[in-house]
């Protein structure tokens, strides 16, 4: 800081080089009404008039701290998936999925299976041969 005003330090000529003063906004006189609906709107903000808008990472870290802090077991993170060991297929809840969607419409609920692709076939490769003609000595 220098001269109350936070500076960045670059390499610059010595033409682009302004003093704070140019920097700074002008006076501006405010009434009390403004500064009162200022403070009002800033109070109107805040997090207990919005109990909605809760910072639920903060809290989780917070307890997480205070755990490590005491020495005891770290709590499990809210929402985490407990390991059931079962192994999901996926192709079958797809197709499960889409036989209950027409079933739903009133469609067919059948489910084919994809015809399988042939496999490429190789072409032979044909070698191109060239012949130089040798000039006549």
């Amino acid at each position: 800081m220098q001269d109350d005003v936070i500076v960045l330090h670059a390499m610059r000529w010595p033409d682009e080089i302004r003093s704070a003063g140019e920097l700074a906004p002008p006076d501006v006189e405010l009434t009390e009404q403004e500064i009162e609906g200022a403070i009002a709107l800033m109070d109107s903000m805040t997090e207990e008039t919005l109990p909605e808008y809760t910072d639920h990472y903060r809290e989780a870290l917070a307890s997480v701290i205070d755990a490590k802090a005491q020495g005891e077991k770290l709590p499990a993170p809210a929402g985490a998936p407990t390991p059931s060991g079962q192994v999901v297929d996926l192709m079958a809840a797809l197709n499960e999925s889409v036989a209950k969607a027409r079933e739903a419409r009133g469609e067919d609920a059948t489910v084919h299976d994809m015809p399988k692709k042939k496999a490429p076939t190789k072409k032979k490769a044909t070698k191109k041969t060239t012949t130089k003609k040798r000039a006549a000595s």
